[in-house]
């Protein structure tokens, strides 16, 4: 992951230098938003060009998923459909390119390695390509926005991270505790009968997991609605466990990091403009939909 940050470091200074000059941002739309999906796109070998075509089927596969059919329309969940299949149509195209000429990208890595179990199918390649792009991106733009604002809150922490830039490392684990991207995980089952707390939870329950609750915690975490970037032992659920561990923490961690230091490094004075912000209606993944901010 550290030989990525000369590039990742790069890709946002581009970012920055577009707005640099402007009186008001929109932190999701200007720099939250189109630093992870240069990443990902990278990442997968999708070419640049096509990035912006991205957004729409992101924003699609997010409505999908917060779909509620006692508040949506249904049109709500029919155009998430669609751009689902839009984007794994176009996958399956970038899939045979990279199969008769392969980069050194993770998509041609999938499309031509003959593993141990043989060779991925199309659809499998398709569907875990899906899953990188939504799950790579969309969570790491609500935490670089989550981050924004919460060091916007919080303007000594903010002077703290500008004298100390070492102190991004525990700020953004301290991030995952306090404002996570993903506060609910509603597809799990117990496999057994499973005893929490003197309760009984049957084999075969359909369990969600409230992951923001179990970090603050107030049986494991010291004053836990306080955002306290030198908390120690902070072993935070912002990238859930065990065998579900997040295998693309590494690469958001740098991501946001990165994105903080250089952001609130370059940009003059930055003052929010509205508080709260507008946010995502959804009660799984939490970031505001847009995060004005005006700078002097």
């Amino acid at each position: 992951m550290d030989g990525t940050r000369p590039e990742l470091t790069a890709i946002i200074s581009r970012l920055i230098d577009d707005v640099a000059d402007k009186s008001q941002i929109d932190v999701v739309d200007d720099l939250a938003y189109p630093f992870p999906a240069a990443v990902i796109c990278n990442l997968l070998g999708v070419p640049p060009e096509d990035e912006p075509r991205f957004r729409q089927w992101m924003i699609g596969e997010g409505e999908a998923i917060d779909y509620n059919p006692n508040l949506d329309p249904p049109e709500k969940l029919q155009n998430g459909m669609q751009a689902l299949a839009d984007l794994h149509e176009y996958l399956g195209g970038l899939i045979e390119s990279r199969r008769s000429q392969p980069g050194d990208d993770l998509l041609s890595r999938m499309a031509t390695d003959d593993g141990p179990d043989g060779r991925m199918t199309d659809e499998q390649i398709v569907t875990t390509a899906s899953l990188l792009l939504f799950a790579g991106h969309e969570t790491t733009v609500n935490l670089i926005a989550n981050g924004v604002l919460t060091l916007l809150r919080h303007p000594d922490v903010l002077q703290q991270l500008r004298s100390q830039p070492d102190l991004v490392i525990g700020l953004v684990e301290e991030l995952l505790r306090y404002e996570p991207p993903v506060q609910i995980v509603p597809w799990r089952a117990a496999y057994s009968d499973i005893i929490i707390a003197d309760t009984v939870i049957p084999k075969g329950s359909q369990i969600m997991l409230m992951l923001a609750s179990g970090s603050r915690d107030p049986d494991r975490f010291h004053e836990p609605d306080r955002f306290d970037p030198h908390r120690q032992d902070n072993q935070h659920l912002g990238f859930g466990g065990g065998i579900h561990l997040c295998f693309g923490g590494p690469l958001a961690r740098l991501e946001v990091q990165i994105a903080l230091t250089e952001f609130f490094r370059r940009l003059n004075n930055p003052q929010l403009i509205t508080d709260p912000p507008p946010y995502r209606r959804s009660p799984i993944l939490r970031g505001p939909l847009h995060l004005h901010i005006a700078q002097s």
